[in-house]
C-alpha cells in the first residue's frame, strides 16, 4: 500500500443487481505500517514464494485478551513445510511463538475459562494428538493418547471435556498400539522383514479420493473426551462420517453434521444436521435428526440461549457444487427451518450466532471478494461488517464482541486483523518486513461483455514496469473449480508473472461463484462452452485496451484451469504457448478412476447411456485442431484430477507430430506441497511462456533441467 491508511470502497459492484445487500454504515480501513519509497523496492522472485508465510486460523480467547494464529512457512533448503502457533493480546503488541520448530502444530483453540490453548500436533511422533498450553506459562502437555489420528476436537463449555473426531481405527493402528506394549523381559532385536502390503478390498461406491487413496468402512465418529480421567467415550457409530461438532451452551448436547440417508450414503449429498446426547453411551443408537432438507446441511453452531442451530444448506441436491450454499436457522429440537439469505444469492460460509444471539455473521462469497457480512435471525438485508475488495478467510468472536479476522488484499498476504471502530487495525507482522521489499503489481478488477452480451468479471495484472501506451505479451489463466473464483487477494503467481513483464488475466468466466445461482450454473453439464467465450472475452478486452500483444498470447491453468487451457487450444489457435497442469480432456477414462464418479453421474449421466454428453465436454476429441506448444504437468498420486489425464494429451500430441512435453512430479497430491517441487513448476512456467511467448530465445526448460532430460 501507499499509504499509512487505505479505504476499501466496495464500489459499485457489489451492489448489483441479485446481491440484496446494504454496507454497513461504519466503513472499515486497514490500519498498517508505513511503506518505504516504491523505487527502494525489487522484483519478486521465484523464491519470493518460500518468503512469505500462510497466517491463518485466528482463535480469540473469551475475554477478548488474547489471538491465537498459526503461521505456516515452506523451507525449500530443508524441502518440508511447517506450522507454528503464535500469540499476540487483542490489542496489538509483540507476537509470542506459543510452539517450537521442528514439528508442526495446527487448530489452536481456546479453553472457554480461557486458562488453556489446545491445539493438533504429532509431536513426540506418532499420532496426530491433542495438546494443551498453559496460558500462564509451561511445556505443552499431550491430552489425548489415541491408537489413531485425532482429525478435529471442541471444548466444551466447562472446559473440562473434549469433542473428538476420530476415524475407525485400522488394521495397521491397532497393531502398532499392540507393538508399542511392554513384551517382558527385552529380548534381542531381530531383523524385521517388511511385510507384504495387504490387497485392497473395495466395496463402496465411492472409493477414492485424493491424499486418502481407496476407501474402506473406517469411518469418523465423535467421542467425549475426560480431561480429568483421560478417557474417551465414543458417541456416535454406523457406516456414516460424522464431523464439525458444536456443543449446546449447557453442554449436555453435541450438534455435528453427518450424511446418513439410506440406503447408501454414498450416493448422495444429504448431509444433515443431528444432535446427540454427549454422555450418551450407546454410540449414538438415539439421535435427534434436526434438518430434513435434501440437499448438504454442514457446519452447525448453537444459539446463546440454546434454542437454535444456524447452519449452511445448498436447496437444489442435484446442483451440488453449482447451488447457492445459504444461511438458515432451525430449532434445536428440530422443526421448520428458516433460510436467512436466499434474496442475497450468494455463497455463505462459517456461520455463528453474535453474543447476544439477535444476529447471524458469515463470510459471503461475492463478487471476486469475500466479506465479513451479518444477518438478523428474523431475517432481513444483509449488511457488512467487514467490507470492501478484500478477502476474509476466518473470523472469531469474544463473548464481549470483540472480534478479529485474517484478512488478505491483493498487494498484502494475509495478516490477522482487529475488527473495531470502523477501522481493521493490523494485530500480526508476519510478512510485513518481506513485503517493504518487494514491487507488486495492484490488479484491476475489470469487466467486459462476452459473445452473448453477459457482463463478465476479471482481475488484471499489468506488467510492474508498465508503461502506459506499451503493448506487452499477456497469459490468460483460467481457474480451477470449475465452480470457485480469483479473488482480492495475495497471490505469488500473478506478481511472479507481472515481475517478468506480462499483463496477467484473471477472468470469472460462468462457472464462477460470487455472481449467484444462474451464473454459476450457466456451464452444467457444458463445460467448455461459455466459460471458454468469457475467457476469451477477457483477453480481447486486454487487447483492445491495448495492453496485451495479440501476437504474443499464452495460456495456462491448474485443476479445472488446466481442463479449461485443453478446450481453449482446441477451439482457438491464438495462443503461442500453453500449460496445463492437473487437467484431463478425455472424461470417460477417468470415471471410476478418480474421486468424482457421484459429480459425474448427476451432471453428465452414466457414460454407457449419456455418450453424447460425455463426448461433447470433452476436447480430447478436438485434439486435431491443437497446434499451441502444450506443456502438460501432474502429481503421480493425484486421485483429483489423475496425471492420466495430461499422458493421454501428451501422447495425442506427440502422435501427430505437435510441440509438446509432459512432466510429472513424484509423491504429489493434486495440491504440490514439496518446496522443491513447487520451485520447478515455476521455473518451467517461466522458461515454457518466454520461449514460445516473448519468443527470446530462451530455451523451453529451465538450463538446469535441459542437460538430464537431452536425449530423452
Amino acid at each position: 500500500m501507499n499509504s499509512q491508511q487505505k479505504l476499501f470502497s466496495l464500489g459499485s459492484h457489489l451492489l448489483k443487481a441479485g446481491a440484496l445487500c446494504i454496507v454497513a454504515a461504519t466503513w472499515l480501513s486497514i490500519t498498517s505500517v508505513a511503506q518505504p519509497n516504491p523505487d527502494s523496492r525489487r522484483a519478486i522472485t521465484i523464491d519470493d514464494y518460500f518468503q512469505v508465510r500462510e497466517v491463518e486460523d485466528p482463535q480469540i480467547s473469551a475475554d477478548g485478551q488474547w489471538v491465537a494464529y498459526t503461521v505456516s512457512t515452506a523451507s525449500l533448503k530443508e524441502d518440508k513445510n511447517e506450522s507454528r502457533i503464535w500469540m499476540v493480546a487483542g490489542s496489538g503488541g509483540d507476537a509470542i511463538a506459543m510452539t517450537a520448530e521442528g514439528v508442526s502444530s495446527s487448530h489452536p483453540r481456546w479453553s472457554p475459562d480461557g486458562r488453556y490453548l489446545a491445539f493438533l500436533s504429532k509431536r513426540g511422533g506418532g499420532k496426530t494428538q491433542v495438546w494443551s498450553l498453559d496460558r500462564r506459562g509451561g511445556e505443552a502437555q499431550r491430552l489425548t493418547d489415541a491408537i489413531q489420528d485425532v482429525d478435529d476436537f471442541a471444548w466444551s463449555p466447562d472446559s473440562k471435556r473434549l469433542a473428538l473426531v476420530m476415524r475407525d481405527p485400522s488394521p495397521e493402528d491397532v497393531q502398532q498400539a499392540k507393538d508399542k506394549q511392554p513384551q517382558g523381559p527385552e529380548q534381542p532385536a531381530a531383523e524385521k522383514k517388511p511385510k507384504t502390503p495387504a490387497p485392497k478390498v473395495i466395496d463402496r461406491y465411492t472409493f477414492k479420493i485424493d491424499e486418502v487413496g481407496y476407501l474402506n468402512r473406517q469411518r469418523s465418529h465423535l467421542y467425549n473426551f475426560d480431561l480429568a480421567t483421560k478417557t474417551a467415550t465414543q458417541i456416535t457409530s454406523g457406516d456414516f462420517d460424522d464431523e464439525r461438532p458444536a456443543w449446546s451452551p449447557d453442554g449436555k448436547l453435541l450438534a455435528f453434521s453427518s450424511n446418513r440417508s439410506l440406503p447408501d450414503p454414498d450416493r448422495t449429498y444429504d448431509s444433515n444436521i443431528w444432535v446427540v446426547a454427549a454422555d450418551n453411551r450407546d454410540k449414538g443408537a438415539h439421535l435427534t435428526q434436526v434438518t430434513t432438507n435434501p440437499g448438504s446441511d454442514v457446519n452447525p453452531a448453537w444459539s446463546p440461549d440454546g434454542n437454535w442451530i444456524v447452519y449452511i444448506t445448498q436447496l437444489e441436491p442435484k446442483l451440488f457444487e453449482y447451488a447457492t450454499r445459504h444461511v438458515a436457522i432451525s430449532p434445536a429440537k428440530g422443526g421448520e427451518a428458516r433460510v436467512l439469505t436466499r434474496a442475497f444469492d450468494r455463497e455463505s460460509s462459517d456461520p455463528r450466532f453474535s453474543p447476544d444471539g439477535k444476529v447471524v455473521y458469515f463470510v459471503a462469497d461475492d463478487d471476486g471478494t469475500q466479506n465479513l457480512c451479518r444477518v438478523p435471525v428474523e431475517g432481513g438485508n444483509v449488511t457488512r461488517t467487514i467490507a470492501g475488495r478484500l478477502m476474509v478467510y476466518g473470523f472469531s468472536m469474544a463473548k464481549n464482541g470483540a472480534l478479529v479476522a485474517q484478512v488478505t488484499t491483493p498487494e498484502r498476504p494475509s495478516e490477522i486483523y482487529a475488527a473495531s471502530s470502523g477501522k481493521l487495525t493490523q494485530l500480526s507482522h508476519t510478512n510485513d518486513a518481506f513485503m517493504s521489499q518487494v514491487k507488486v503489481s495492484v490488479p484491476e478488477y475489470v469487466s467486459f461483455k462476452s459473445r452473448d452480451g453477459t457482463t463478465v468479471h476479471g482481475y488484471l495484472y499489468k506488467p510492474i514496469d508498465y508503461v502506459a501506451g506499451k503493448k506487452y505479451p499477456a497469459l490468460l489463466r483460467p481457474h480451477g473449480g470449475p465452480v470457485w473464483a480469483y479473488y482480492a487477494e495475495w497471490a505469488h503467481l500473478p506478481q511472479l508473472l507481472a515481475a517478468n513483464g506480462y499483463v496477467v488475466l484473471f477472468p470469472n468466466p460462468r462457472g464462477s461463484t460470487g455472481y449467484g445461482q444462474d451464473y454459476a450454473r450457466a456451464i452444467f453439464a457444458d463445460w467448455g462452452h461459455k466459460d471458454f467465450e468469457d475467457d476469451m472475452a477477457m483477453v480481447d478486452y486486454a487487447v483492445k485496451q491495448g495492453l496485451a500483444d495479440p501476437d504474443k498470447l499464452g495460456v495456462g491453468g491448474w485443476s479445472y484451469g488446466g481442463i479449461s487451457t485443453d478446450f481453449i487450444i482446441a477451439q482457438t489457435q491464438r495462443f503461442k504457448a500453453a500449460i496445463s497442469g492437473a487437467g484431463a480432456a478425455l472424461f470417460i477414462s477417468l470415471y471410476g478412476h478418480d474421486q468424482y464418479i457421484r459429480d459425474y453421474e448427476y451432471e453428465l449421466g452414466t457414460p454407457w447411456r449419456d455418450a453424447e454428453t460425455w463426448k461433447r465436454v470433452s476436447p480430447f476429441y478436438k485434439v486435431e485442431n491443437i497446434t499451441t506448444p502444450t506443456l502438460f504437468m501432474g502429481g503421480q498420486i493425484d486421485w483429483n484430477v489423475p496425471v492420466l489425464g495430461g499422458e493421454q494429451m501428451y501422447a495425442a500430441l506427440k502422435s501427430l507430430g505437435r510441440e509438446t512435453e509432459l512432466v510429472v512430479y513424484p509423491e504429489e497430491y493434486h495440491g504440490f506441497k514439496t518446496p522443491s517441487h513447487i520451485k520447478d513448476r515455476l521455473e518451467r512456467y517461466l522458461a515454457w511462456y518466454a520461449h514460445y511467448v516473448k519468443a527470446d530465445g530462451t530455451p523451453a526448460r529451465p538450463p538446469q533441467h535441459a542437460a538430464a532430460t537431452a536425449g530423452q
